[in-house]
């Protein structure tokens, strides 16, 4: 996990960020904000969970999956477990 010990205070902070378009969604529920508004802040909500798993999914491979000198029995399985979390995202 040192890769993301490495790139943990911009993982951090992209999470709080989308902790803060989450808390517009809520502002925007309890008021009388227009749906399309609202509609919109979503997609940017779920646009930027999307990249965060694209972020960390990338940095998964290239840890674990792909580094040079990794034995093939290691790989395989962090193939597998990599595509039962791709799977589980996907539903």
């Amino acid at each position: 996990m040192a890769h993301i010990v490495a790139d943990r205070q911009k993982l951090l902070d992209r999470v709080r960020r989308i902790a803060g378009q989450v808390a517009a969604v809520e502002r925007q529920l309890q008021g009388d904000a227009d749906c399309s508004a609202t509609l919109q802040l979503v997609a940017s909500v779920r646009g930027a969970v999307g990249g965060l798993m694209e972020e960390l999914i990338e940095s998964h491979v290239r840890e674990h999956v792909a580094p040079p000198g990794i034995p093939d029995g290691e790989r395989a399985a962090a193939s597998e477990e990599l595509l039962a979390l791709i799977r589980r995202y996907g539903k």
